[in-house]
């Protein structure tokens, strides 16, 4: 076994699929950036609110008030920086670390292909993705070379492999293939869409959509694997895509996506994309040139002893890649009740939730007492996904806790009547309303606070 190891970390390939992976993604990163700062969202999401929902163990991760908008410049910068490969692992650096902390911020925001973007950008840090069409090989601030090893392009395939696999495993669940919720929930909405908006408000569109959906990430990973239908994948991939981007506000995720799949094809395929990228923009050809099988051959040892570290590394990255979903398992109760585990698993889209919380804080030295105001701590945006994911509520029932402490109450007791509907559910009641929530604390152990989910959604 070690042997084959070592063997296949010693397999080098043609580079042009990191090349262009890199460059790819670099610039998709860079437009991001600049959608975010277009739309107002630096300001809307980071500056604006008085207080963020930071993730548990992050809590110290902030904004940094009109600082913030430095923070998105470098990112983009940094996102230029790995596109043209100059100074390379500085640029990945900088954009992995300024793209995670804005992330970090404020899990209002949280996405599944926001984390993506960090899991990729972190693996890209130990990837050598500026050794072929790239500034820094141009200046020869790294060595050149025209093949790397193959486990280098392969991870990032693991990688996209997890996404759709383990987000085709959550939809086997009984609310997305018998009930097609929430799919049927929210597709009557579109039905003012050209074409096929007169179909969407049928139940069977519907349940289409869910089957495909789920038949759709479990297969389609194999489909790229296998050349025969490798294109018909990517076609499928574009489609499937497209698709979600017209229903759904899910973002550049379809694209990064889309052009994340492409790692799947030849080397010559990118080699021509570089190319011809070269042509447009007059870059010395040289650098994209075809590596011999000879030159290939004679990188290829399985005999000599590779760099261990980063393979290494890498290797456990993705092992706690592979598990980490899966710890919802640990929980107690319904997952998309608690949602004890629910991120970073990519479930994506799988339930509709919508919930209705009033606070009341009270202290029992005075008896003074308070429903408090959402709107005057929180944004509407923000409401909305405090009101039926626990850790929100936990959260924002200890800022006004503080909050009121200091307007002059003593240790004030914190309680909430919380009711949500989940997946065309009537609404039911969520959180124990005797619960003093300021004496309740995060933490990974089950929220006993959490009233029972009164059905039952079979499957994974």
């Amino acid at each position: 076994m070690n042997h084959k190891i070592q063997a296949y970390l010693n397999t080098y390939t043609d580079a042009a699929p990191l090349a262009f992976y890199r460059l790819a993604f670099g610039l998709m990163m860079f437009f991001s950036i600049l959608r975010f700062a277009y739309n107002g969202w630096i300001s809307k999401f980071y500056i604006d609110p008085i207080f963020h929902f930071t993730y548990y163990g992050f809590g110290w991760v902030k904004p940094i008030g009109v600082y913030t908008y430095l923070l998105f410049i470098i990112c983009g910068i940094s996102a230029l920086m790995v596109a043209f490969g100059y100074k390379y692992r500085l640029g990945i650096l900088l954009f992995f670390l300024s793209f995670t902390y804005i992330e970090l911020m404020d899990k209002t925001t949280y996405l599944n292909h926001y984390y993506f973007i960090s899991i990729v950008s972190f693996v890209l840090l130990f990837l050598p993705a500026n050794v072929l069409f790239s500034v820094d090989a141009k200046q020869n601030k790294v060595d050149r070379s025209q093949v790397v090893p193959r486990y280098t392009i392969d991870i990032l395939k693991v990688l996209l492999a997890i996404v759709y696999i383990y987000a085709g495993v959550a939809k086997l669940n009984s609310d997305w293939l018998f009930h097609a919720m929430p799919l049927k929930i929210w597709l009557p909405s579109k039905a003012s869409l050209p074409i096929i908006g007169h179909l969407l408000g049928y139940d069977w569109v519907a349940y289409a959509f869910s089957w495909f959906g789920a038949i759709y990430d479990l297969g389609i990973v194999f489909l790229l694997l296998y050349k025969p239908t490798r294109l018909f994948g990517f076609i499928l991939v574009v489609i499937f895509h497209v698709m979600t981007r017209i229903l759904f506000p899910i973002g550049i995720f379809p694209f990064v996506m889309i052009i994340s799949t492409l790692l799947f094809f030849s080397p010559q395929f990118h080699r021509k994309a570089l190319q011809l990228f070269s042509k447009i923009f007059r870059i010395d050809r040289v650098i994209s040139e075809s590596p011999t099988p000879k030159t290939v051959a004679s990188q290829s040892n399985p005999t000599r002893t590779s760099p261990k570290l980063v393979p290494i590394l890498l290797g456990v990255f993705l092992m706690i890649q592979l598990v980490f979903p899966f710890r919802y398992l640990l929980y107690p109760g319904e997952l998309f009740w608690t949602e004890e585990g629910y991120r970073f698993s990519w479930r994506v889209m799988l339930m509709e939730k919508a919930g209705y919380t009033e606070f009341t804080v009270s202290d029992k030295a005075t008896g003074q007492f308070k429903v408090v105001d959402n709107t005057e701590f929180l944004t509407k945006f923000q409401i909305k996904q405090m009101s039926f994911q626990p850790d929100f509520i936990l959260e924002y029932a200890h800022f006004l806790h503080e909050y009121y402490q200091k307007q002059g109450m003593t240790d004030p007791e914190v309680k909430v009547n919380c009711h949500v509907a989940l997946n065309g559910r009537l609404s039911q009641k969520y959180i124990d309303p005797n619960v003093n929530l300021a004496k309740q604390y995060e933490s990974f152990k089950h929220k006993t606070w959490i009233l029972p989910f009164n059905d039952t959604i079979k499957g994974f």
